[in-house]
C-alpha cells in the first residue's frame, strides 16, 4: 500500500508540471547519447517531468561511486541551484552506492531511466494483470538497492517495515534484512499469481486455436500509432496519446479481411531503446500475444528520423523472445506528415496513415497473404434450401463425407477459409 501510495502522490495532478529535472547522460560510446537523451525528455514529460538542463560527460566507463566525475557531478549541483529543478535524472540504471552519493552531492531526489519508466508503467496500468507485472518489475529492481535507499527509492518502495512486518521481525534480524525478506516473499506471491493468470490465458489462446481463430499482434516503438491503428481498423476505442506509453495493457478486438476471414488483432506495450532486461521479463505474459500470434506487424513511425532504429529495436526484441518462424509485417505509418509518398514496396511491408485511413486496403491485402490459410475441418448440418453452400464447400475445400438426412445435408468437411464465416450457424458438435 505504502508504494501506491507514494506513486498515488507523484502523479495526482496528472498532465501539470510537478517536478523539475536536470537530465544527465554518460557518454561511453554504446550508443547515440543525443538521441537517448532525447528518448529521456520525452519519458520525463510523459511523467510531468520538465527537463530544465542537459549535461553529458564522455568516459570509458561508468565511475563506480559516482556515475559521472565528481567535478562534473558538483556542476550538476549547481544547475540543480540555479534552476530550482528538484530531481536528477540519469539515463542510465544507477547502483545502491551511486544513486545515494549523487544525492549525497546533489541535495535532491535522484532517479535512473528504469525508475522513471516503472513509475510511468504504474501510472499507465489499468488491468489486474498489469499493475502485478508493474509491482513484480518494482519489487525486482528495489531488492539489489535497498542498502541505498534514498528520497526516491522511498517514493518507489514505500520501505518495507510497518508494524505488521516488525511483529515478524526475528531475534537479531536487521531492518535491512527485514526488509529483504519482505521483498523477495512478495515477489514470490507476484510471480505466483502471474503464473496462474498465464494458464488462465494459454487455456483461452488453446480455445482460440481450436476454433481456427486467427491472431495478429501489434508491436513497435512506443508512440509510433499502434493504438490509432487498432482503433481505426476495429473501432476498439482503445487510449491513444501523444505519449510514451499510452497503452500498457493489451487489447484485443476481431477484424474481417477482404477475404472473409476473422482475425484478432492484438495491441501490445510500447518499447524503448535500452529497455532493461528486468523489464522485458516482468512484462513477459503481455508480450505472449506476439509470441503466439500467427502475424506480427511491426510498426513504425515513417516520419521520424529514427524510424530505422524504431523497427530495429522491435526486431532484437522479438528475437530475443524467439519468434523467428513467425512472418513479420512491416508497417510503416504516419506517411500523412511525409513530404514526398513512398514507392510501391514487397509484400512484406505497408505504408499506411493511420490517421488518415489511407493504405489500409494495401494493408489488410498483405495481412490476409501473410497469415496461415486458416482452413478447418468440420462437421456441417446445411439445410436443403442452402444447397449453393455444399457447392461452395467443394469448391474451396474438400468434402470427406456426405449424408442426406432430414434437417438437410450432414458433411465431413475441410472448409476453406473464404467461406468459414458462411457455415459458423452451421457447424455440429
Amino acid at each position: 500500500m505504502a508504494i501506491k501510495k507514494a506513486l498515488s502522490e507523484l502523479f495526482e495532478n496528472e498532465g501539470q508540471v510537478l517536478r523539475k529535472a536536470v537530465l544527465v547522460a554518460v557518454d561511453t560510446g554504446e550508443y547515440d547519447v543525443d538521441v537517448s537523451l532525447a528518448e529521456l525528455t520525452e519519458l520525463a514529460s510523459t511523467a510531468d517531468i520538465e527537463s530544465v538542463a542537459e549535461v553529458a560527460q564522455k568516459r570509458g566507463r561508468l565511475d563506480r561511486a559516482f556515475a559521472i566525475g565528481r567535478g562534473k557531478l558538483h556542476e550538476v549541483a549547481l544547475f540543480c541551484h540555479n534552476t530550482g529543478a528538484d530531481l536528477v535524472l540519469f539515463d542510465q540504471e544507477l547502483s545502491a552506492l551511486q544513486l545515494r552519493n549523487i544525492e549525497e552531492v546533489c541535495e535532491v531526489g535522484v532517479m535512473d531511466r528504469t525508475m522513471l519508466i516503472l513509475e510511468i508503467f504504474s501510472r499507465r496500468a489499468r488491468s489486474h494483470e498489469g499493475r502485478l507485472q508493474v509491482e513484480l518489475a518494482r519489487s525486482r529492481y528495489l531488492l539489489p538497492r535497498l542498502t541505498g535507499m534514498g528520497v526516491e527509492l522511498s517514493r518507489l518502495g514505500g520501505g518495507g517495515g510497518g508494524a505488521g512486518a516488525g511483529a515478524r521481525r526475528g531475534k537479531g534480524e536487521t531492518m535491512l534484512e527485514l526488509n529483504r525478506r519482505t521483498i523477495r516473499e512478495k515477489i514470490s506471491g507476484l510471480e505466483s499469481q502471474l503464473e496462474d493468470l498465464a494458464e488462465r490465458r494459454s487455456r483461452t489462446r488453446q480455445r482460440r486455436k481450436k476454433e481456427g481463430v486467427l491472431s495478429a499482434a501489434i508491436v513497435g516503438y512506443t508512440n509510433v500509432g499502434k493504438s490509432t491503428l487498432l482503433n481505426a481498423l476495429t473501432g476498439a476505442g482503445v487510449l491513444a496519446e501523444d505519449k510514451l506509453f499510452a497503452t500498457l495493457d493489451p487489447t484485443a478486438r476481431a477484424l474481417v479481411l477482404p477475404d472473409g476471414r476473422k482475425v484478432l488483432l492484438i495491441d501490445t506495450v510500447g518499447l524503448v531503446r535500452r529497455l532493461p532486461h528486468h523489464l522485458v521479463k516482468a512484462f513477459h505474459s503481455t508480450l505472449e500475444e506476439a509470441i503466439h500470434a500467427d502475424l506480427i506487424l511491426n510498426v513504425c513511425d515513417i516520419s521520424s528520423p529514427e524510424a530505422k532504429d524504431q523497427i530495429q529495436v522491435t526486431r532484437d526484441l522479438l528475437t530475443e523472445l524467439k519468434l523467428g518462424d513467425t512472418p513479420i509485417l512491416n508497417v510503416l505509418n504516419k506517411a500523412d506528415n511525409l513530404a514526398e509518398p513512398i514507392s510501391p514496396l514487397g509484400e512484406q511491408t505497408a505504408v499506411i496513415s493511420a490517421k488518415t485511413g489511407d493504405g489500409f486496403d494495401e494493408l489488410l491485402r498483405k495481412v490476409a497473404a501473410l497469415l496461415p490459410d486458416g482452413s478447418r475441418r468440420l462437421r456441417l448440418l446445411i439445410p436443403y434450401d442452402q444447397g449453393g453452400l455444399v457447392a461452395e464447400i467443394r469448391e474451396q475445400g474438400k468434402i470427406y463425407a456426405e449424408e442426406f438426412v432430414a434437417q438437410g445435408t450432414l458433411l465431413d468437411a475441410l472448409v476453406g477459409p473464404k467461406i468459414l464465416h458462411k457455415v459458423e450457424a452451421h457447424i455440429q458438435p
